[in-house]
């Protein structure tokens, strides 16, 4: 939801997107299950997840029931994605506990398809081929195995934009249309240096941004290479597209500009509510989270504008399963039907998790919110979702992103210098990565 997305999914309660236009209605396959768990052939078909991606939200689940009166479903959730990764390896080397659904990281995919593709059904067994049109080029992609095995269904993909409080900024005396922000905030300097200006006459309890950690991620999402090469070499040493997102979270950090929140951390929760940051870079599955936590308070004080320094991508998920799962067909009915346009575009009007569907981000085109003051977010993700590079994943993608954060947080929190920080992380990502 969805670290790459940092550690967690959007979680949205409140608001939902305005569509122009009718969503198509959905339709599911009604081919019979061919195991069952009791009488009645009556199958209980099992979700495992990290934050939220939305089916529950959008109401998925009850309508795949009715359509299917014969299938259950039920969901399991973990909300910090690490926690759930690494309980997922450990079920998956004993072969058991694993649901007939897996939710799997965008930053996690490459370590599925490339040492992991013997733990994972093929879904071109199931009739994937017929899809392939439907997806992004990138998204399918990156769940092919070099020898085509195809080990995961796209759900959505996290094209950034910059979330912001109108109220503070007028606060602060700073212009709070979307595009004349953008053109100040065109680069990443101009937004550090707009940061200063918000310092100057903000309220004392609130800080540019969130933390310099949100900061790096969106940074780091605008680029093609981070942390591998398309060799699969780890380059993170000497990328300087690593240190420029690393030196200019840093900057951020000595300036001030940081409320010195550890990213979904209770204390981060509330700040939204509280006003504690005025801004917060925001893949499109960030909109949901948002909502949850600043509540119906904060309806018509958010609003968003164009990324600084072009676009990029922050996040996105795949649906697999696994070769232990109990009911494997009915499983895939099930992918098949949550990943498809029409369900992909209720998520994103319920939840705001932009979609991997070709058919689905048509569908969203024109589609405003009106929590945040009507931005017209299909217009603004999606052109940030087309202009994004297709980026290079490796193995250890995720890995190396958390301890990178890791260690910006002690810059950030405990005034650790930038050079000690980044050799902590270099120690942090030899030891993770083996």
């Amino acid at each position: 939801m969805p670290i790459a997305r940092a550690a967690k999914r959007a979680t949205a309660r409140l608001g939902a997107v305005v569509l122009t236009g009718a969503l198509l209605a959905a339709c599911g396959s009604s081919a019979p299950p061919d195991s069952s768990d009791g009488a009645g052939g009556k199958v209980t078909l099992t979700v495992d997840l990290f934050g939220s991606f939305g089916f529950k939200e959008a109401g998925l689940y009850e309508e795949y029931q009715s359509l299917h009166p014969d299938v259950t479903i039920k969901q399991s959730d973990t909300q910090d994605e690490a926690d759930y990764w690494k309980s997922l390896q450990t079920r998956l080397a004993g072969g058991g506990g694993l649901a007939d659904v897996q939710g799997v990281e965008v930053g996690r995919i490459a370590s599925v398809t490339q040492q992991q593709s013997d733990k994972f059904e093929d879904l071109k067994a199931f009739g994937a081929d017929k899809l392939k049109g439907q997806f992004a080029e990138a998204k399918w992609s990156a769940a092919t195995t070099k020898d085509g095995k195809v080990l995961g269904l796209g759900t959505d993909v996290g094209p950034e934009a910059m979330c912001y409080r109108t109220d503070l900024f007028k606060q602060a005396g700073l212009p709070t249309d979307r595009e004349e922000l953008a053109k100040k905030w065109s680069t990443w300097d101009g937004y550090l240096e707009l940061g200063k200006e918000y310092k100057k006459k903000a309220p004392a309890t609130s800080a540019w941004l969130d933390s310099i950690g949100s900061l790096y991620g969106v940074m780091i999402g605008q680029e093609k290479e981070r942390y591998y090469d398309a060799s699969g070499t780890l380059v993170y040493e000497t990328n300087p597209a690593v240190r420029t997102a690393w030196d200019t979270s840093v900057k951020a950090a000595e300036a001030g500009l940081s409320a010195k929140l550890d990213q979904w951390s209770p204390q981060w929760n509330q700040a939204f509510a509280a006003g504690s940051f005025a801004t917060i870079p925001c893949p499109a599955w960030m909109l949901g989270y948002v909502k949850g936590q600043a509540g119906a308070a904060g309806q018509g004080k958010w609003d968003v504008a164009k990324l600084p320094g072009g676009a990029g991508n922050w996040g996105g998920s795949y649906l697999s399963i696994p070769r232990a799962a109990k009911h494997k067909k009915e499983a895939y009915q099930l992918i098949e039907w949550l990943t498809a346009p029409e369900q992909q575009a209720k998520v994103f009007q319920k939840q705001g998790n932009f979609p991997s569907s070709t058919g689905a981000i048509a569908k969203i085109a024109d589609a405003k919110d009106p929590y945040f003051s009507d931005a017209p977010i299909g217009q603004i993700f999606g052109d940030a979702a087309k202009a994004s590079p297709v980026q290079v994943l490796g193995v250890h993608d995720q890995n190396v992103m958390q301890q990178l954060t890791n260690a910006l947080s002690e810059v950030e929190r405990k005034g650790v210098s930038s050079d000690t920080a980044w050799e902590t992380a270099k120690k942090g990502v030899a030891n993770v990565i083996g």
